[in-house]
């Protein structure tokens, strides 16, 4: 006959099983709580660099070392909205709106009513000068108009850093030094293009932004197709977009990053 066991026996197993899980979960808290780190970073410890740096070439157009451009300017997060918002604003100031027509008050013509009112058999009319006739006025015709579209001076100034930091994005800024010793010669201008688009051809449009007016730089690039020059206090989006390249002086970047103040009379 077999022998049954007792209870306290039977419960051996289960009891230690109890135990030993316990003590795991105490041990996984214990370790939980040892991987807590004292001291919370606030601010990441590594430096960063807050400069993009462009080649820059002489008037010859050989390499002349780099120039650093600031990122708070050149390295925006593009907003294609605002751009083109600044872009309708731009080519909406620089049309002109002189088409105009004559309404039925303004062409030759008799006043006098040119057919009886009744008997006829036909419509009832009573100016020649009606659009109906040929010569007559016109109707809801084109009217010369004067349209302008403002933007705020912050908008402005954003949408310029936009174009910028696209520009720059694109790889499609460079330097240049020496450029106040130009002679005015299209033939050195044509060159210095060509040297530093580095293709022996003028190709694409190139945008170069002095520090002030420079009449010697206009005279040698006007005439060359696509090559433009623009002193810095007149650069806006447009202007930057509409170029493949952006070629700035040391001085122009000075102000463009220091613009001056104007006193006040």
């Amino acid at each position: 006959m077999p022998v049954k066991k007792s209870s306290a026996i039977s419960r051996q197993p289960s009891d230690k099983k109890t135990v030993v899980s316990a003590s795991l979960r105490a041990a996984a808290k214990q370790s939980s709580l040892d991987n807590i780190p004292t001291k919370i970073a606030t601010k990441p410890a590594a430096s960063r660099n807050d400069k993009m740096s462009v080649p820059v070439y002489s008037l010859v157009g050989r390499a002349a070392g780099t120039m650093s451009l600031p990122k708070e300017i050149f390295g925006k997060v593009v907003n294609k909205k605002l751009l083109a918002q600044a872009l309708r604003v731009y080519m909406t100031n620089q049309k002109n709106l002189t088409a105009s027509t004559k309404t039925r008050g303004e062409v030759r013509g008799s006043t006098a009513k040119i057919q009886r009112q009744k008997g006829t058999g036909r419509a009832r009319h009573g100016s020649i000068r009606a659009p109906i006739f040929v010569g007559g006025g016109i109707v809801f015709g084109p009217r010369t108009r004067n349209v302008r579209l403002d933007l705020p001076k912050r908008m402005k100034k954003a949408a310029l850093y936009s174009a910028l930091s696209s520009r720059a994005g694109d790889k499609g800024i460079l330097g240049v030094s020496g450029l106040e010793k130009a002679s005015g010669k299209t033939k050195e201008m044509a060159g210095f293009v060509k040297k530093v688009r580095g293709t022996g051809e003028i190709k694409g449009s190139m945008l170069i932004v002095t520090g002030e007016k420079m009449e010697t730089i206009v005279r040698g690039v006007r005439n060359i197709p696509g090559i433009d020059v623009l002193p810095v206090n007149q650069l806006n989006a447009y202007e930057v977009l509409k170029h493949d390249f952006l070629v700035l002086t040391k001085d122009s970047l000075t102000k463009l990053v220091k613009p001056e103040i104007k006193e006040q009379k």
